[in-house]
């Protein structure tokens, strides 16, 4: 016999999923009918115990990603009912759940993940969910599991730099990958792939950035403090280069502002003009942290509540920030793009970075972009807007069409 306040909390529950799956769906987040009846039947909040059942639900993440990009990568994986599908990465099980629910009863679900404690626990949550057709496997994800395989679909919920040959040898043909894809600095996509003649070509790409991917296909960061705080710090990644010692008190010196005369939108992603400076400037760019004690100092003027991207040179440091232009006809706010330069020899850099961003607008802003893995490495042509970015197994092409 069920007690009536167990009643109350699944009805409280049934009613605040529908509401979340409304939300995605009004914002054109959910778009098949099989990745919306999977959202509204699988219980999120078996998931994350010890959540309050409204933050569950709530479109933001809590201990688990943010549902709004767990549809997202749904929508690009495009599972169909008997499919076999091998996730990289358990989290705490939902989405494992959410792609047995589309894969159907005849389907098969892999995940597996280095972490012991979170195999375990997504074990746990799997079970009290009633989900009985996933097997949650302890292994490290750069290796797959090819007992289980060939899978129609894999999915890494994990960030990678180089995409392991494993995955794609465990993929059946017509298969489709969709990974978070590091391609340079800070510059990230979740990109869906498929098999094309002689390469593995971009089917749809998101902006979305990933805990990076453990074991032998670690990309770990690095966080180098710009203030004795710290408040101010640099995210910085393998193909990067930050000089710590030559940068101590770099943001106590006089500086130099350029405005670029670029123009956005406030409603306006940022991430094809970054993707731009990361593939053109030679330290790419980076992600500077900046607290709000150290936003309320005004020691700098971040772009976003976050803080800014940001590069370095040696003792040199700038970063991206934005000021008020006059809004549109249509009444959207409108903001110029601006750089600001900290260090002694930081003029040649701001400006540099003011041309590549003058450039972007003038002559690729309004072209689509492409990946591709090549069986064969490609030549670069950076004056034409195709990229070559270096891996140990399947460089990446980058292509401004």
């Amino acid at each position: 016999m069920t007690a009536a306040s167990d009643e109350q909390t699944d009805a409280s529950a049934d009613e605040l999923r529908n509401a979340l799956a409304d939300r995605l769906r009004a914002h054109n987040i959910i778009r098949t009918p099989a990745v919306e009846k999977a959202i509204r039947r699988t219980a999120r909040h078996l998931f994350l115990p010890g959540v309050p059942l409204a933050d569950a639900y709530a479109d933001h993440p809590v201990a688990a990603s943010q549902p709004w990009f767990v549809a997202t990568m749904l929508e690009q994986l495009a599972v169909e009912p008997g499919h076999r599908v091998k996730e990289v990465g358990v989290g705490t099980g939902y989405n494992a759940a959410l792609i047995a629910a589309i894969a159907g009863p005849t389907g098969r679900v892999v995940t597996i993940d280095i972490d012991a404690d979170l195999v375990d626990s997504a074990r746990q949550h799997l079970a009290a969910a009633g989900v009985d057709h996933v097997e949650v496997i302890l292994g490290d994800g750069a290796l797959g599991h090819r007992a289980g395989g060939p899978y129609d679909r894999i999915i890494s919920t994990v960030g990678a730099y180089d995409i392991p040959t494993p995955w794609f040898d465990q993929l059946a043909t017509g298969g489709r990958l969709v990974v978070p894809l590091r391609l340079r600095g800070s510059s990230s996509r979740v990109i869906a792939f498929e098999r094309r003649d002689d390469r593995w070509a971009s089917v749809d790409s998101q902006l979305g950035v990933f805990m990076p991917l453990r074991g032998i296909g670690d990309d770990a960061r690095r966080i180098v403090s710009l203030t004795p705080e710290p408040d101010i710090t640099l995210q910085t990644h393998q193909d990067q280069t930050v000089d710590a010692p030559a940068l101590a008190g770099v943001l106590d010196s006089t500086p130099h502002q350029v405005w670029t005369g670029v123009v956005l939108s406030g409603e306006v992603s940022y991430e094809w003009m970054e993707l731009w400076l990361c593939l053109r400037l030679d330290n790419a760019l980076m992600r500077m942290n900046v607290s709000p004690d150290a936003a309320a100092r005004g020691q700098v003027a971040p772009m976003f509540a976050w803080g800014s991207m940001a590069t370095t040179r040696g003792a040199d440091l700038i970063y991206l920030t934005t000021r008020p232009a006059s809004s549109d006809p249509d009444g959207l706010k409108l903001y110029e793009v601006g750089v600001i330069a900290h260090g002694p020899t930081s003029d040649s850099l701001a400006h540099q970075t003011n041309d590549e961003i003058q450039t972007w607008n003038r002559d690729y802003r309004t072209r689509s972009v492409r990946f591709e893995l090549p069986d064969t490495p490609e030549t670069a042509d950076p004056t034409t807007g195709r990229f070559v970015l270096d891996r140990p197994h399947h460089p990446i092409t980058v292509i401004w069409d």
